[in-house]
């Protein structure tokens, strides 16, 4: 197989020594709902399938908890990440309260970091594969195993091994969350294609602004699942920094975050480990529509704030997730 996946394209706004302003996207999920119940992610791994990570990054290198490098780029422990895309992602989903720089959506969850492209951006579909069969059987010291899996990459076709190795993933209980991809025309009537964005299985997520309108970028189709914030998103760069960066890869890892966040909630809840469709059932009664197409928003604007009524979960879970 040859190296025809690629990071979905994306737009560095602008890159900063420091920040101490809460990214808006956070606050457009409503995260600090669920901060203030106490869940902030603790004890849920997720494995993020990207050009890998700044380790030393004061944000960051609290919540790694495993490393692995899928590409021709150093050895298999070296997840250097020379493009900065990696360590962005990471950051909104998990950059560390510590009064400093940003904050992720889930400050406590684990992160399991999956090199599988290079810095400039190609990974092979085999090393995406093999990323994939692995986080499906990675199991930490202390039995840790990943419950949700974020991946902003792309690419035009339809590869058959890519897609069972999706659904392998899937099989075990493990959430898949995907950028929608960055080759929207601004208009709702047209569709863009791309995968796995266009699989069934995985979580596909649109692009907003600050404004909640539609990022004129964002991909239309029938398989967007939400939306989040992917516009002039600050999070966590290599060299320690923060960078302001625009594209759905961006957007993806605010739905990523909060899915740590409601299984923690949920499954204290339910004091039982909830099932993938389970975990997507919650995602979903926890969006709020921006009055676009469901081919460009899908069922909505993640909202946490709705993780308040606890006493829904039942109906959302036992009744309804299935529907």
């Amino acid at each position: 197989m040859s190296n025809d996946f690629r990071l979905i394209p994306f737009k560095v706004e602008e890159v900063k020594t420091s920040f101490d302003t809460m990214p808006y996207g956070i606050k457009k999920i409503e995260a600090q709902h669920m901060w203030k119940k106490g869940e902030r992610g603790k004890g849920v791994v997720v494995a993020i399938l990207d050009t890998g990570i700044d380790m030393g990054h004061p944000d960051l290198k609290d919540r790694i908890i495993h490393v692995r490098n899928f590409t021709n780029e150093g050895n298999k422990d070296d997840v250097t990440d020379g493009s900065g895309h990696g360590t962005h992602v990471a950051g909104t989903i998990a950059a560390s309260e510590n009064d400093n720089g940003v904050v992720g959506v889930a400050p406590k969850c684990s992160l399991v970091i999956c090199k599988v492209l290079e810095s400039n951006g190609s990974g092979s579909i085999q090393g995406i594969i093999d990323a994939l069969d692995y986080i499906s059987e990675w199991e930490g010291p202390n039995g840790e195993r990943v419950r949700v899996a974020n991946m902003s990459l792309g690419g035009p076709d339809d590869v058959p091994q890519l897609h069972d190795a999706i659904k392998r993933v899937v099989d075990k209980g493990i959430v898949i969350c995907v950028a929608s991809g960055n080759e929207g025309d601004n208009n709702e009537k047209t569709m863009e294609y791309s995968y796995p964005a266009l699989y069934n299985e995985v979580i596909t997520v649109a692009a907003s602004d600050e404004n909640n309108e539609l990022a004129y970028f964002s991909n239309n189709n029938l398989q967007v699942d939400c939306i989040a914030s992917g516009v002039n998103v600050v999070s966590t760069y290599p060299g320690s920094k923060y960078a302001k960066l625009s594209g759905t890869s961006m957007a993806t890892p605010h739905v990523t975050g909060a899915l740590a966040l409601l299984i923690n909630r949920g499954e204290q809840y339910f004091k039982r480990q909830l099932t993938e469709a389970e975990i997507y059932a919650l995602l979903i009664k926890h969006t709020l529509t921006l009055g676009y197409r469901a081919s460009s928003e899908g069922h909505g604007m993640v909202r946490l704030g709705y993780a308040d009524k606890l006493n829904h979960l039942v109906c959302f879970i036992e009744k309804e997730y299935c529907i």
